[in-house]
């Protein structure tokens, strides 16, 4: 069992959350604005991050602004 796993959910809207979730902040280019350096890459965190079991993923529109919520 992954830690992720061990951490259980929590009901939010109807939903089963993992209380282990994604900080999409650092996502966004440097000092949290405009576009990643690596668009690819960001999308490759994002991928592992839901393989790994992640399915609350926190995004704003202030991060880039926008760019998190896009990705």
């Amino acid at each position: 069992m992954s830690t992720i796993d061990q951490s259980g959910t929590f009901n939010l809207g109807g939903h089963g959350v993992r209380r282990l979730g994604y900080g999409a902040m650092q996502l966004a280019g440097p000092g949290v604005f405009g576009p990643p350096k690596d668009h690819g890459a960001a999308l490759a965190v994002l991928r592992e991050a839901v393989a790994s079991g992640v399915n609350h993923i926190d995004t704003s529109d202030f991060y880039g602004p926008h760019v998190t919520n896009q990705i």
